[in-house]
């Protein structure tokens, strides 16, 4: 690549931080145009993106990895970290998909929120947040890295809580933050055991000495990252505050969800696949944490009816997908960030149809008060239906190419692995199509429940305008041709190979052909229960009585109240006797010393009478003492 375009690296993440300063330097005074101008930041990054990538494209594979730097960041004798960006397929592929769908959602934004009094600072903090996102995945090192990291963490506060006027949404940004900080401290840990070991933070030192260091420091690294993965990718055990995420506005929920955020985790594991491969202990756990989010996923999904959580549990379970496939080693990578990219389309498509359906339906969000909305909401509809499909992964939509990867590559291995990871990812297939076909039919088809009960005769369902609806095509459009673009002569395995490396791609342990027919039979059981429950039975307006699993389900399988027990009231109960010997032990120690200077000084002071005879008295008495034993020393001598 030439210099010229190397120079144009540190401006991806410098575009949309300086219209995010603006916006909140300038106040109120921009109010009028000042979501223009973080649309115009997002896409002025997009087309610097754009540039480089074309750039990019025209060079042989072997000169597509490339470092640019501002300058020297820190210089600490030995140890040095550079101000430096790493341009390669990786990193630019993240570029595109975060620039692109994130400019997308500027623009639905600006109608989504144009009755919002704060919208200049709603899209002060969406820039930060494509800021924080752009460095995280350009950094060329781990330290830079953990800077957007925690730029992600503070902007997603920023904006799950951004009416924080309502107390749920203040308590639903404050749960993100502090479970994200858990997983933080993972990749802090991470960083410590990779400098003590390496020397270093830069990706060239660490990746390139990870095969000739101690495995034991390269599992403790390993599962050190997983910890971090997991806060930011909402995977178990860290996913319960993904649910709660939803509190904020609509076009959060998409950019979280697909564009940002929750990828940042499989971006880690992925970049840090040397180190993974160091560790196969470490990489074995990353597979099984991804295998069990993906069915934890999906079972919630089947029991919500808030239609913003339903598709929060399809993340952390389509997550759950690229976490496994991350943790089948080199041959996954490639497959993790394909469907990574995909997902990004179908499912920021989804969210924003459901902010459409929200627009539409006064911001309510029960299903179960929803129903008959096709032929009002026709557009809405279809670009929601687009993406139903393409996360079910109905050929030809692009979920069938990226997800159908993971699961033929799920069944390949030795031993117990490919039997467990296999099962595992095709009973997700088969869920995933009954809750989102669940979801789609309870909205859109069946008869119109929302004429029902108070407030009925208020609503007028309508489509949205032309500011909403146009992203929301684009990103349907995508849903359906991108998997096959990408797909085509494995296009998208040899893009990435300059950072992934060559995999020999084994057979599974059942035929392919077996693979693909098991997971359609399953997609098409799921979507025909969900038909007959949703679509032609009367779906009730309040929850009937319903099974254990169901009722677990809707409280996410007890999430919260298993981290009460394990962890909040233990840490209450360790915070209080902390507390009660500090203040028994150490307090009452300094407190009884410093009680006893004083009285000492109390006690002298009554010596202070400010009498000349007390003071002429205790001179004579002095002196007297003083004769006495000279007179002693004297005799004695």
């Amino acid at each position: 690549m030439t210099t010229q375009t190397l120079s144009l690296a540190p401006w991806l993440v410098a575009t949309p931080l300086i219209g995010a300063a603006l916006l909140l330097l300038v106040g109120r005074r921009s109010d009028r145009w000042g979501h223009w101008l973080g649309v115009l930041a997002s896409t002025a990054t997009f087309v610097i993106g754009l540039v480089i990538l074309l750039d990019m494209l025209g060079v042989d594979a072997e000169q597509r990895v490339a470092t640019s730097s501002v300058g020297t960041w820190i210089d600490a004798g030995a140890f040095t970290v550079d101000l430096g960006f790493q341009l390669d397929p990786l990193s630019m592929t993240f570029v595109m998909l975060v620039s692109f769908v994130g400019t997308l959602i500027h623009v639905y934004s600006v109608a989504y929120m144009s009755h919002d009094r704060d919208r200049r600072r709603f899209f002060a903090y969406l820039n930060l947040f494509v800021a924080a996102m752009l460095l995280l995945v350009l950094a060329d090192n781990y330290l830079l890295l953990f800077v957007g990291w925690e730029g992600v963490g503070l902007a997603s506060y920023l904006l799950i809580g951004f009416w924080d006027h309502k107390l749920p949404n203040a308590v639903a940004g404050k749960k993100a933050f502090l479970m994200n900080r858990v997983g933080d401290m993972g990749l802090i840990v991470a960083m410590m055991l990779m400098l003590a070991t390496f020397g270093a933070l830069d990706f060239g030192t660490v990746l390139g000495s990870a095969e000739a260091a101690d495995q034991g420091i390269t599992t403790a690294i390993g599962l050190m990252l997983l910890l971090a993965a997991c806060g930011k990718s909402a995977q178990l055990p860290l996913q319960a505050w993904l649910g709660d995420a939803m509190a904020g506005p609509t076009p959060v929920s998409a950019l979280i969800h697909a564009a940002t955020m929750v990828t940042a985790g499989v971006y880690l594991l992925v970049r840090s696949g040397p180190l993974l491969e160091a560790a196969p202990d470490a990489q074995l756990v990353v597979a099984i944490v991804g295998a069990l989010t993906l069915l934890f996923g999906a079972i919630v999904g089947c029991a919500k009816d808030d239609i913003k959580k339903a598709l929060a549990a399809s993340t952390m379970s389509q997550i759950g997908y690229m976490m496994l496939a991350a943790g089948l080693g080199p041959v996954g990578y490639a497959f993790a960030i394909f469907h990574l990219v995909t997902h990004g389309f179908f499912k920021a498509g989804l969210f924003l149809g459901a902010g459409s359906v929200m627009h539409a339906m006064d911001d309510d969000v029960d299903m179960r008060r929803f129903g008959g909305l096709a032929r009002l909401l026709p557009v809405t509809a279809i670009t929601m239906g687009l993406g139903w499909l393409a996360i079910l992964g109905v050929p030809p939509f692009s979920g069938f190419y990226s997800k159908d990867k993971i699961i033929e590559t799920a069944f390949v291995g030795e031993g117990w692995q490919p039997w467990v990871f296999g099962t595992a990812a095709l009973l997700g297939a088969g869920i995933t199509a009954y809750y989102m076909s669940r979801l789609f039919f309870m909205t859109f088809a069946g008869r119109r429940r929302w004429l029902i009960g108070e407030g009925a005769e208020a609503r007028h369902p309508h489509e949205s305008p032309a500011l909403m609806i146009w992203p929301m095509i684009i990103l349907a459009v995508g849903s359906v041709g991108l998997g096959f673009a990408l797909n085509a002569g494995d296009r998208f395995v040899h893009w990435l190979e300059p950072v992934t490396g060559h995999a020999e791609h084994e057979e599974p342990v059942l035929p392919i052909w077996l693979i693909v027919s098991l997971t359609l039979l399953l997609v098409v059981v799921g979507a025909a229960i969900a038909f007959r429950q949703y679509a032609v039975a009367k779906v009730p307006t309040t929850p009937p009585p319903a099974p254990a699993l169901v009722r677990a389900a809707r409280v996410d399988l007890h999430q919260d109240d298993v981290n009460e027990t394990l962890v909040m009231r233990p840490g209450q109960y360790l915070t209080r006797s902390m507390v009660f010997a500090d203040r028994t032990a150490v307090d009452a120690g300094w407190l009884g010393l410093a009680g006893g200077v004083g009285r000492l000084g109390s006690w002298l002071r009554g010596w202070q009478s400010g009498y000349a005879r007390q003071y002429a008295a205790i001179t004579l008495g002095g002196l007297g003492v003083i004769v006495l034993v000279i007179w002693l020393v004297a005799t004695a001598g």
